[in-house]
């Protein structure tokens, strides 16, 4: 079973974009649900965007909804995050995160989500 590598971090001025990406190496993502979740340096972990299984519903938290757009590939068992109009309160560790259940399921109960990467630092400087 392989793990959830990120990338795509990194230091951006307000305004600007980054890519993140998921791979899952050794693994596949078709069986799963996938989701990225964010946490801020003091704050709780929050819920950004996830995608069905099949990659035709998307649900969004509403402060990137129209900004961010979240996308998968199963042949390449990748995940993405494009983030436009990037804000300073999107500074974050960003992770992925899958599971075999429904998104609704990821999106509310993330503790019991099978597999976590290890995250990847966005950064939006004002």
């Amino acid at each position: 079973q392989g793990e959830l590598v990120e990338s795509g971090g990194g230091l951006v001025q307000t305004g600007g974009s980054l890519r993140l990406s998921c791979a899952r190496p050794g693994g596949t993502f078709t069986v799963y649900s996938l989701a990225w979740f964010r946490q801020a340096p003091g704050k709780e972990r929050e819920f950004v965007a996830a995608i069905s299984r099949s990659g035709g519903v998307t649900k969004y938290r509403e402060s990137v909804q129209g900004r961010f757009t979240i996308s998968r590939d199963n042949a390449k068992n990748t995940v993405a995050l494009q983030m436009d109009s990037l804000k300073p309160e999107d500074t974050a560790v960003y992770f992925c995160t899958a599971d075999r259940a429904p998104i609704e399921s990821m999106i509310a109960r993330p503790d019991q989500n099978d597999i976590w990467g290890q995250g990847t630092q966005v950064t939006v400087s004002s």
